[in-house]
């Protein structure tokens, strides 16, 4: 008995959502970690509070509103159609789009306290030695708050994978397109396969222990996602 060929199929294509939304989470967070982590603004609660909002939420009811928001009648849908990209639910990029939202706190948060962490003087001074903001950027925070970097996007990317609600809503269950393994190992259940779910769901506790110890093994005090 091992995986069967839907099995790795599903495999896959978690995979690629989670590489993706990961690389992605990169771009859109870093720059939402670094203003909250800098700003004074009377918009930083709120702000903060959006982006941990998937911490307290049910899956559900953030891919219920997702699915009304990109559906044919919502405004993104409209949007979307109207670009001649079609409606977003039950694809590919539906699921990205939803996976991106759904795991942006374990992304931004590490990122945020890693920058935080750092304070203002390493900044001060490359500035006296005239570095631009965008060296300072690359050349001071990046180096040295690498380990909150690098707890985001095993973070971002391991709660990708683990995903079910979100994904089940957002994505429906078509397979080779939405079916994740988290949608696999519940059809497997459905169908009272337990062996096969056996496989899959003891992988997936392998996975993430193996990444948990990683990570408390190697930057134990850097594994923190605070609503």
């Amino acid at each position: 008995m091992g995986f069967s060929d839907a099995d790795l199929t599903a495999i896959w294509l978690t995979l690629r959502v989670a590489g993706l939304t990961t690389i992605l989470l990169f771009i859109v967070g870093t720059p939402i970690a670094w203003w909250l982590a800098r700003t004074r603004s009377k918009w930083k609660a709120p702000v903060g509070a959006v982006v941990a909002l998937p911490l307290v939420l049910p899956p559900t009811v953030l891919g219920f509103y997702l699915l009304v928001t990109m559906g044919p009648n919502g405004p993104i849908g409209h949007l979307t159609q109207s670009l001649g990209l079609g409606v977003l639910p039950f694809t590919f990029w539906g699921l990205v789009v939803a996976s991106v939202l759904y795991s942006m706190p374990f992304v931004v948060q590490p990122i945020q306290n890693a920058i935080v962490a750092l304070g203002t003087r390493p900044l001060e001074v490359a500035a006296t030695l005239r570095a631009s903001p965008w060296d300072r950027f690359w050349s001071v925070v990046v180096p040295l708050a690498r380990p909150g970097f690098l707890t985001a996007g095993i973070l971002g990317f391991t709660h990708t994978v683990g995903e079910f609600g979100v994904v089940l809503m957002i994505g429906g269950n078509i397979p080779g397109v939405t079916r994740v393994v988290s949608v696999q190992i519940y059809d497997h259940v459905e169908a009272l396969e337990y062996a096969e779910a056996h496989w899959l769901a003891g992988s997936m506790v392998i996975f993430s222990f193996l990444v948990l110890l990683a990570l408390y093994t190697f930057n134990p005090n850097k594994l923190r996602v605070t609503p």
